[in-house]
């Protein structure tokens, strides 16, 4: 197995830089989709969370008329049965008999009268669930269509940048794996913790890029000379100098443009 090629300091800082252009347009890319892969995410959520509910109102509809059909049937019987014990009655013996034949029919008009009221409260719940239901279906609609702009929106924005971020990442892989893992790690360590993501800045008019902090003119000397890595002592961020990012600037704008071709 061949050894590894051991990188000089500036060999590191330019890898180093390399791989904070990568990502810095990478960090573009995703900013340009901005906040529209969490808002289809979103919308799919919503989606599906009306459609449950839309479900769960149709099966208590379902099962409110089917209470109504069962109290109707109920009526239909307490009547046949009404009729029968009013026959009954004219064939009675004794008080006795006629007393509890009346108290079966009072029994059947009492059930009759209950499921007429039940089935007046199914029907008021049927009316106050299918606009509640209306409302849901229409809401779903809007959703639907919103979120069928917002995927198109996406695709396109994925269709451009698609492409380009492969090649990034392709890239990143190649430029991390020349750098040994403790300077990743800081790197890494760097971007998480800056708000721009930006671990590597040249100096700009004698300050850390991004800082008003000026950085003395000895210590510009010593960046300059790429003989140590240095870190800007306000920012931690890894400093070069302008000469060295102009000209790794240079060279990844054309590897981007050949690769992109």
């Amino acid at each position: 197995m061949a050894k590894k090629k051991e990188l000089t300091v500036e060999d590191k800082l330019r890898a180093l830089y390399d791989l904070q252009i990568i990502d810095k347009k990478t960090d573009q890319i995703h900013n340009m989709r901005g906040e529209l892969p969490l808002e289809v995410e979103d919308l799919e959520d919503e989606i599906t969370g009306l459609e449950t509910r839309l479900g769960n109102f149709t099966s208590e509809i379902d099962e409110l008329k089917t209470g109504i059909t069962s109290k109707k049937q109920l009526i239909k019987d307490a009547k046949e049965k009404i009729a029968k014990y009013e026959e009954q009655q004219k064939n009675v013996r004794n008080n006795r008999e006629f007393d509890a034949i009346t108290k079966e029919v009072e029994f059947q008009n009492l059930e009759m009268e209950l499921a007429v009221k039940r089935i007046k409260e199914y029907e008021d719940l049927i009316v106050s669930k299918e606009e509640i239901k209306s409302a849901s279906d229409q809401k779903l609609e809007e959703r639907a269509t919103h979120l069928k702009h917002k995927k198109e929106e996406l695709a396109g924005i994925l269709e451009e940048t698609q492409r380009e971020e492969d090649m990034l990442n392709t890239k990143r892989e190649v430029y991390r794996k020349q750098i040994d893992e403790r300077l990743i790690a800081a790197y890494d360590r760097i971007r998480s913790n800056t708000k721009n993501g930006l671990a590597v800045v040249s100096i700009e008019r004698g300050a850390s890029g991004g800082s008003f902090f000026v950085i003395p003119p000895q210590r510009q000397l010593e960046i300059a000379q790429r003989k140590k890595i240095i870190a800007d002592e306000h920012s931690g961020r890894i400093l070069v100098d302008p000469d060295l990012a102009s000209e790794e600037e240079a060279k990844m704008d054309q590897e981007f443009a050949k690769a992109l071709k």
